[in-house]
């Protein structure tokens, strides 16, 4: 038996190929580490080598002897970049993947000149984002900022505030990321609490061997809106944006470093933001084979203001209750924080090419006010997980874990909390009767403080202090370009600490505490078809599925009467014990299809990219109680609050040499209901004025364009033009929230690659 050595590298960059697979015609197969080296202890020569890597043509190599040997891989030209990890946190082509995914990539965020990740994620078919929380496929609803359904990760880590449980959308770095997955549908299993309706993860862009940088200026201009009560400016309101990257490989080390300023006067009066982020990684190669380390960096602080309800129906754009923060009913908050990660990891190939890998995180968040950046909460999260990966043959895979996660808050508005989040999971992929199977299972415990563990499970007469989810799919390649699809999955999340113990009221708005809360339950599935198709080199992917989400206990902020036993209500005091409550109120049940055609190439001279996508839902509620029923403002549906039932996205976009020339769409149908006492008063005073009326007048839904040209001076320069909402429509993403009127923008994009 004689050894082959050999590195596998890509021939446009020259930089290590990781992960490629190798096949002898003898049988063995293998793939190559983080350096692109490989090793085969072959029987007999010649054999012959196939070398196979997503968005590089297949490599044959015939070797006559024992001794090292380079394979240079080809990138595919002109490809969709469909390579993802989320799935199953390891490379997979998207047709493979067994769950309905979207990929977002960097160019579309450059190109329609997005200020932060939550307008990215909007973009997406099936996605919609309202004040701050994402909803795939109608998962979410409205609550008040506090929670999410989707779970954000970034380099496969869970990236949620500790205190709220949100997503800080405006911190993450998308100067300094490789691309967007959006994974629609439970995802527990791999990744735990709060992936209960998807997961958007973030990969980060990785340096090549020749010195990469960018740079990338902005400046943008609010128009007047359509109605004239609506403009409260004598100048019309500004932004801008600066962001610059810079990174290299070495031999041994390499570096990435960003950066990005933001300000804005905002189209609302006072909902100003300024802030300046940092972020970058080390990378570290070893003298030990096949052993990397590195550690990813990210510090932002920022300055807002903003509020949750209009003066009115008339005045939207004026905060209720004045301008003043501290006048008596005011609605206006100004903030300073802090949002600061170091996310330390290790990765290693051992003898018999099993992955073993460490990913920790540190992470703090704080809400601050003018002068006191710690004045509500300073929260910070302590997370580590390690994973094994090996591979049994070319067909089976398994992937397997286990994470640690504390949560530690001092808050005067929650109060000093604690918790801990213990898990193990494990994964297997393998192929059974042609068809490509996954089965995985994740046992999750979670503790809060010294309240009992809220994991339990009942098993029998017993009750175990674990919560199990599962998860199973199957893909079946039909034909060269025919995928189908089927995958259920279950998924579990635990209340936030603002959820639990939110005690506040703003504008005649009381949130009260709700210490008993359960966690959020459900599962979610699809079966879909997948077609594939080329046009010269252009690629598209024509996508159906048809999917099922189930939900217990959703968590959902309920309007009632929460005065305590011991206090009689009287006309006086009635209005101290009105407001809303974090409870485990809703069974629901969301059934829909979903369409999509994404592409990318090019067809003669013209390169042509799209994503786009339709979504027909149902979210119907399940819980038959009458007092929760008659909290509808429709009393004739069972839909659920907060959503809608058609969801359109597109957006497409041709380059012809020099110039380009993209469109965008945004439609969704009326959200029908809505809690109803926003359309009515308590005690002869109406929390959101003018909302009832306003609402029978714009209830046809939205429906947004934006238009984009680009050109590019040489082949680093490029200037793009943009205008969002083209045709100035009124419209908003939850009752009382009417969103940007028609803004111009114009950047300027410098970049080496």
């Amino acid at each position: 038996m004689a050894q082959i050595t050999g590195t596998v590298v890509s021939g446009d960059s020259k930089q290590p190929a990781v992960g490629a697979r190798v096949t002898a015609s003898d049988g063995l197969v293998t793939a190559s580490d983080p350096d692109g080296k490989f090793k085969l202890n072959c029987k007999s020569f010649p054999v012959t080598l196939i070398t196979k890597l997503s968005t590089f043509s297949s490599d044959t190599t015939v070797v006559k002897g024992p001794g090292e040997i380079t394979i240079i891989l080809k990138p595919v030209v002109q490809e969709i970049g469909d390579m993802v990890v989320t799935a199953s946190r390891r490379q997979q082509d998207i047709e493979e993947v067994a769950v309905s995914m979207e990929i977002i990539k960097p160019s579309l965020i450059e190109s329609k000149g997005f200020t932060n990740l939550e307008q990215t994620v909007n973009q997406s078919p099936g996605v919609f984002t309202m004040d701050g929380q994402a909803s795939i496929r109608g998962g979410g609803g409205y609550s008040y900022g506090a929670g999410s359904r989707v779970l954000l990760v970034w380099n496969g880590t869970p990236m949620v505030a500790p205190d709220v449980g949100d997503v800080k959308w405006n911190a993450i770095p998308m100067e300094n990321m490789s691309q967007i997955e959006i994974l629609k549908g439970a995802s527990s299993v791999l990744y735990g609490s709060g992936a209960l309706n998807g997961i958007v993860a973030i990969t980060e862009r990785e340096p090549g061997l020749k010195l990469e940088y960018s740079a990338k200026v902005q400046v943008g201009v609010y128009d007047n809106p359509r109605r004239k009560s609506l403009k409260w400016w004598t100048k019309n309101p500004t932004f801008y944006q600066m962001d610059a990257y810079v990174g290299q490989m070495f031999k041994r080390v390499g570096y990435t470093f960003s950066m990005n300023g933001f300000t804005s006067e905002g189209y609302r009066k006072g909902a100003l933001e300024e802030r300046a982020r940092v972020s970058g990684s080390l990378y570290f190669k070893s003298k030990i084979p096949n052993l990397k380390t590195g550690v990813f960096y990210s510090a932002q602080y920022q300055y807002t203001g903003g509020f949750i309800l209009w003066e009115s129906d008339s005045l939207a754009y004026i905060a209720q209750g004045g301008m003043d923060p501290t006048g008596p009913g005011s609605t206006v908050t100004y903030q300073k924080n802090l949002r600061i990660n170091v996310d330390p990891y290790i990765k290693y190939y051992d003898k018999k090419n099993n992955k073993h890998e460490l990913r920790t995180r540190y992470y703090l968040v704080t809400t601050g006010d003018l002068t006191n950046i710690y004045a509500s909460s300073k929260a910070t999260m302590y997370y580590g997980d390690y994973s094994y990966q090996k591979n049994f043959n070319k067909n089976t895979t398994l992937f397997s874990g286990a994470t640690a996660t504390q949560n530690i808050i001092l808050s005067p508005v929650f109060g000093n909390h604690q918790s801990l989040n213990l898990a193990g999971y494990s994964q297997l992929e393998t192929k059974i009767l042609g068809v490509d199977a996954t089965f995985g299972v994740r046992v999750e415990y979670f503790k809060q403080d010294t309240l009992e563990a809220e994991s339990k499970f009942v098993l029998g007469k017993k009750t175990l202090p674990v919560y199990p989810v599962f998860r199973t799919a199957f893909h079946k390649k039909l034909g060269q370009a025919t995928h189908l699809r089927a995958s259920f999955g279950q998924g579990v999340r635990f209340p936030s600490v603002a959820e639990r113990y939110t005690a506040t009221s703003t504008g005649g708005i009381i949130i009260f505490p709700n210490e008993s809360l359960r966690p959020e339950k459900g599962w979610a599935g699809e079966i879909g078809i997948k077609q594939v198709f080329r046009i010269d080199k252009w690629k598209g992917i024509i996508d159906v599925a048809g999917f099922i989400n189930q939900y217990t206990n959703m968590i959902e902020y309920t309007f009632g009467i929460y005065n305590p036993d011991t206090i009689a209500l009287t006309p006086e005091n009635i209005t101290d014990w009105v407001g809303f409550k974090a409870k485990n109120a809703e069974r629901a049940r969301i059934t829909g299809i979903e369409f999509s055609f994404n592409s990318e190439g090019k067809i003669g001279p013209f390169e042509i990219s799209t994503l786009m996508g339709y979504t027909y839902m149902n979210p119907v509620t399940l819980n038959k109680d009458p007092l929760y029923l008659a909290s509808f403002s429709d009393t004739n549906t069972n839909m659920l609050k907060y959503r809608f039932k058609h969801l359109a996205k597109a957006d497409a976009e041709v380059r012809y040499k020099r110039v380009s020339a993209g469109a965008s769409c945004r439609f969704n149908s009326f959200m029908s209901n809505i809690d109803r006492v926003f359309e009515e008063p308590i005690a002869g005073t109406y929390v959101l004025p003018g909302l009832k009326e306003y609402r029978q007048v714009y209830n046809q839904g939205s429906l947004v364009f934006d238009v984009r040209f680009g050109v590019n001076f040489t082949e680093h320069m490029r200037m793009m033009f943009i205008i969002n909402n083209a045709l100035n429509a009124e419209y908003s993403s939850r009752p009382a929230d009417i969103q940007p009127p028609r803004n111009f923008m114009i950047q300027l994009r410098y970049a080496v690659q």
